[in-house]
């Protein structure tokens, strides 16, 4: 993935996640959902170090994750809408999306539920020979999940081919990292159980990729699982109609000027890669983009009452 994609799947990313917001306040689509605007860079920056094979999986918040492996924001749209052209035909929403043919094995609505299933898909990669990693992404809050721990501890104990990505946004739900974490750096966990880490700044894509890319080399050569920590910011709320009651506006204001897409933008301007006229260009279409996608979705159909069944194993 070259420089000026990865920034149209920002783009991409942000205005989705912006529409969304906009279309719970306006009654349209229903359920909830969580965005990951201000963590675009994580999600894009994974996505550019990863080989098609690879396997990964995603969270609660787990839209960005999704579109930056290759989703199409009309079909993702559609699911949130509950329609039959969306990648569950509507039964699954935002929080059960997935898609296997481009190696995302879903979102997660359990705090932590990605970890062990990342770890099942890395035992059949090793198992079967393949050169896939496994990759999942799990928040700060998770990171302090039993079992986080017990798959941490598995994982080295059989030395398998996964990565743990802890996309730390500062906040778990409602509740800061600095009240809920005994020791700030999740990396940091992987000693006890003499795995490889590394932490990067997650609004920086270049510096994700890069640090990605090492973990999945490292994984990928048989050295054993790696834990990433990617510290960002969360602007978005926990959820739709969050208030954001629980942190001060100057807080958010100051993490603004630190955000992802801006701090892109300013290197490709620097390094000549876009002109200003380009990227007002580029993010009218990624507007255009996004519109055409609820487009799409509000003229899909609704499944069929007679299918409701199909698929659902519980």
């Amino acid at each position: 993935m070259d420089l000026l994609t990865c920034h149209e799947q920002m783009l991409t990313i942000r205005r989705f996640e912006e529409a969304v917001e906009r279309l719970f306040r306006e009654g349209r689509i229903g359920g909830t959902a969580h965005t990951c605007i201000g963590q675009e860079a994580v999600a894009v920056g994974t996505a550019a170090a990863l080989q098609p094979q690879d396997a990964v999986t995603s969270t609660h918040r787990g839209h960005g994750h999704f579109l930056a492996r290759g989703a199409e924001p009309g079909r993702l749209m559609a699911e949130l809408f509950g329609r039959a052209t969306g990648y569950l035909r509507g039964r699954g929403g935002s929080q059960m999306m997935m898609d296997a043919s481009i190696g995302f094995y879903g979102a997660n609505g359990i705090t932590g539920g990605s970890i062990p299933f990342a770890v099942g898909l890395a035992l059949d990669a090793k198992l079967r020979g393949t050169k896939r990693v496994a990759l999942c992404f799990f928040g700060d809050g998770a990171a302090s999940q039993g079992v986080f721990h017990e798959t941490l501890n598995l994982a080295a104990l059989w030395k398998l081919p996964v990565v743990f990505l802890c996309e730390n946004n500062g906040y778990a739900m409602s509740t800061t990292a600095s009240r809920s974490l005994a020791h700030p750096h999740v990396a940091d966990r992987a000693t006890v159980y003499g795995i490889a880490s590394a932490q990067t700044d997650g609004n920086d894509l270049l510096a994700v990729r890069q640090t990605v890319a090492d973990a999945l080399d490292h994984a990928r050569c048989g050295h054993g699982p790696f834990l990433l920590e990617c510290r960002t910011y969360r602007l978005s709320g926990h959820s739709r109609g969050d208030p954001r009651e629980y942190r001060a506006r100057d807080e958010e204001t100051a993490a603004w000027q630190r955000e992802p897409i801006a701090r892109f933008e300013a290197y490709l301007l620097a390094q000549k890669l876009a002109t200003d006229a380009d990227l007002t260009a580029r993010h009218a279409a990624a507007k255009a983009r996004i519109e055409q996608a609820i487009q799409f979705a509000e003229e899909s159909p609704l499944p069929d009452a007679a299918s409701v069944a199909q698929g659902v194993f519980a």
